[in-house]
């Protein structure tokens, strides 16, 4: 086979089609099979529909019509077309409460609630953090970048997770706020209550990407194999014995990075139902123990986690400010039970 097996000779005549995704491998790609890379690059995909949009000339990859068993190289530029357009979001403003931590002319901080997507995506169309804003303040900022079309918003947290937020109110505070993110300047604190006895504090370092087997969940990688640099660093706040209350400092911003990480050490997040966590997994036998936890789960939407201190550079008046958020009342109460059942 030549080296560019699976690769059809004819560029592809895009005139009429419309681009639905598009990804350029990283640098360090391990060669694997089209199909197989965009399962894992892809949400709300399967195998099946990658095949098929294959064998339809619907996959280019820098620009050609690719085959399906074509071999994915480092710095390929992979796109997906399709006869019809994207569907376009339309985000309505609707009138949903937002609790606001911190405001001034250039940002908002919220105090986000739990059981809240943050944007607008597939499955997702209302009820967002982001139709919120777009009714409580008018021409919030859009970026360029992942965020666009999204006012005025810089980063994100999982659709369980609570706390703080730093949304932007002008162009200036959009651009500056995301570069901190990008250069890793704020500081993000989370607490989190995890299953078992946490033996002291410590840092995790590993590279996350996207389950090469579950595609709606994230897991570690070797260091440089797949996924991103990833570096979590967590101390104990309070042993309940079968749980610890810890809090996590974060040192980048991956998707579900917390809750891979405290995981990755066997302590996954309490009612963590996507990394294992809503089952019993230290305690009794016993139907009192069994009750208890049922009770405290029912408390949770989802995992306890909960962005509690956020600190960041004024885009404008250059000051440094750290703000800090109160325990929703789910996760207060699942501790008022902890401190009752070891008490």
């Amino acid at each position: 086979m030549s080296e560019q097996e699976g690769l059809d000779s004819d560029e592809s005549n895009n005139e009429e089609l419309f681009e639905h995704h598009r990804v350029i491998a990283d640098p360090g790609q391990e060669v694997v099979r089209i199909d197989k890379f965009l399962m894992t690059r892809i949400p709300n995909t399967s195998r099946n529909k990658i095949q098929l949009a294959a064998k339809n000339g619907s996959i280019l990859v820098n620009s050609i019509v690719v085959k399906q068993n074509y071999k994915i190289k480092p710095g390929d530029d992979v796109s997906i077309v399709l006869p019809f357009p994207v569907r376009s979001l339309e985000l309505l403003p609707e009138e949903i409460p937002i609790d606001i931590n911190y405001e001034d002319e250039q940002l908002i901080v919220v105090n986000k609630e739990a059981n809240m997507v943050v944007h607008q995506g597939y499955g997702n169309y209302t009820g967002t953090l982001a139709n919120a804003l777009a009714f409580h303040f008018e021409n919030l900022p859009v970026g360029p970048n992942e965020f666009s079309g999204r006012p005025g918003i810089v980063h994100r947290l999982d659709k369980h997770t609570t706390g703080l937020m730093v949304v932007a109110k002008t162009e200036g505070a959009l651009t500056n706020l995301a570069k901190q993110f990008f250069d890793r300047t704020t500081e993000r604190r989370y607490w989190a209550l995890v299953w078992g006895d946490v033996d002291e504090d410590g840092t995790i370092t590993g590279h996350i990407g996207r389950s090469l087997k579950n595609r709606k969940v994230m897991t570690m990688f070797p260091e440089g194999d797949y996924g991103k640099h990833a570096v979590t660093h967590y101390k104990v706040l309070k042993r309940y014995g079968y749980v610890t209350l810890v809090e996590c400092k974060l040192e980048t911003g991956r998707t579900h990075q917390i809750r891979v990480h405290m995981k990755s050490l066997g302590h996954p997040l309490f009612n963590d139902f996507e990394y294992g966590g809503d089952r019993i997994l230290k305690g009794t036998t016993s139907a009192k123990y069994k009750r208890f936890i049922e009770n405290c789960f029912e408390l949770l939407s989802g995992q306890a986690l909960h962005a509690k201190t956020l600190g960041f550079t004024h885009p404008v008046t250059k000051e440094f400010i750290q703000l800090n958020s109160t325990l929703p009342l789910g996760f207060q109460g699942v501790l008022d039970k902890w401190e009752k059942y070891i008490g």
